[in-house]
């Protein structure tokens, strides 16, 4: 122990050993100062939460056209038993198209699981995770048809180009990858509201989903074009970078903030970095095969939306914070007007080994617990034909169902009448799908706004209420 008697030093003894220290610290500020100007901050930094989060990243598997509820998780006995009648009540004043009497499921319904929830012989792979669903029977919209009700899906308004629901996350949350984009939307459609649906409209331009493919082509295809520059080194392209973020911080010195040129400057800084990234990202060979088999991608009715999904999985697990997966094949998809059995008997053939193996995939590398899983469509469809044997469109009462994060497991919530038709029963808005969806990330949907040509702007509007009784 050392018995050496405690020097008080005075005040300028004090400054006499420790002098040499600030020249550095000026050193460091002016560095530091001198970089930024070249490299400016990265605005998808992770931000502070409010509140802690239930979720830290959201998957969103979008089924295009509006997946029948009454044929997939709502099993309706009564609808069964009076096929061929009229449809007892009043149906909604505006509709897409004029339907018939009541058409009964052509799929059996059966109880899955500790839960017992009933899900149709179209998803087996799906209802062997039934005790991880939370089954949300009660959503309802407002707008009949794919355009409006797929803007509302997305951003919350049918009427308006508002910021997409993945553009609001990143806004309010940051990223955990600064290499890649915070939004990833993978083989999106072009139709019915098209990039306005992964728009940022007016957020600030990093907040802008950004596509991987389209509908159009297979997703063996989507990746993301010319990631590696063969004629320019990384030592080059950082030099000119450097030159031209100079000339445009010149440029908003003197014009003032310019949201479309930061725009830029933080594309080509996220471009630059992703080049270290995404080609591995992107590459699916290191996979095992029996991963890729869990997927579905051994085979041909299930290998385009396995890919998907497995691609979906690698950046989440590298740090993107919302992605969205589109069904789609770029025309009716889900959207069976006529033809339904052997619409829907395709469409739940093509997604239901690749969601169940994604599902159990995230399970087992443990993100299933801090991940956000959401399926569902922009609207269900009616209990009534349309022609023989098919369903209208029915934005009055669907079926979405979610999955980690936060909510509740095996567990079902809300209804619709007795056919199908109406969300009758602990009811569902879009915009309280949304203020759920931002709570279990740890984000106040009414204080999540952005001030835009006078007024506040929110992903839910000027409503929404988070629906308490699904969370866990």
């Amino acid at each position: 122990m050392d018995n050496t008697p405690f020097q008080p030093l005075s005040r300028r003894s004090l400054l006499q050993r420790s002098a040499g220290g600030f020249g550095y610290l000026a050193l460091q500020a002016l560095l530091a100062k001198e970089t930024l100007q070249a490299v400016p901050e990265n605005p998808l930094a992770p931000k502070l939460l409010k509140f802690p989060a239930r979720a830290k990243r959201v998957v969103f598997l979008f089924m295009k056209g509006g997946p029948s509820h009454v044929d997939t998780f709502d099993p309706k006995p009564l609808l069964t038993r009076d096929d061929g009648k009229p449809y007892p009540f009043e149906q909604p004043r505006v509709q897409f198209a004029a339907t018939g009497k009541l058409l009964k499921s052509p799929w059996s319904f059966k109880q899955y699981g500790e839960s017992g929830l009933p899900v149709s012989e179209l998803f087996p792979n799906v209802a062997r995770h039934v005790d991880d669903l939370c089954v949300l029977r009660s959503l309802h919209g407002t707008n009949p048809a794919h355009g409006g009700a797929c803007l509302k899906l997305h951003t919350g308004s049918d009427t308006q180009v508002r910021p997409s629901m993945g553009s609001w996350l990143l806004y309010g949350l940051g990223t955990e990858n600064e290499n890649l984009p915070g939004f990833l939307t993978i083989c999106p459609t072009f139709a019915h509201g098209g990039v306005n649906n992964w728009g940022a409209a007016f957020l600030p331009a990093y907040c802008q989903g950004t596509p991987i493919g389209n509908a159009s082509i297979p997703s063996d295809k989507a990746l993301v074009q010319h990631i590696v520059n063969s004629q320019t080194g990384s030592v080059a392209q950082r030099k000119q970078l450097n030159f031209v973020a100079k000339l445009n911080h010149e440029h908003l010195s003197l014009s003032g903030p310019d949201l479309a040129l930061e725009g830029r400057i933080n594309s080509f800084e996220l471009a630059y970095r992703m080049q270290s990234t995404m080609p591995e990202a992107q590459d699916l060979s290191g996979e095992s095969e029996a991963t890729k088999r869990l997927y579905g991608m051994d085979q041909p009715i299930t290998e385009n939306f396995g890919r998907q999904c497995l691609m979906a999985r690698r950046f989440l697990e590298r740090g993107v914070r919302f992605v969205q997966v589109t069904h789609s094949d770029g025309e009716v998809q889900w959207d069976q007007h006529g033809n339904l059995f052997k619409g829907h008997t395709k469409n739940a053939l093509e997604v239901d080994k690749p969601i169940a193996g994604f599902l159990e995939d995230l399970k087992q590398r443990g993100l299933l617990e801090d991940t956000l899983v959401i399926w569902g469509g922009e609207f269900g469809r009616t209990p009534t034909a349309q022609g023989s044997d098919g369903r209208d469109h029915n934005p009055n009462g669907f079926t979405m169902w979610m999955a980690g994060g936060g909510v509740k497991k095996g567990f079902a919530y809300g209804s619709t009448d007795d056919y199908g038709y109406f969300a009758q029963e602990d009811k569902v808005h879009v915009h309280d799908l949304h203020a759920t969806i931002l709570h279990l990330l740890g984000l106040d949907h009414e204080k999540l706004t952005h001030r835009y040509a006078g007024r506040d702007f929110r992903l839910t509007d000027v409503s929404g209420h988070v629906v308490k009784d699904i969370l866990a």
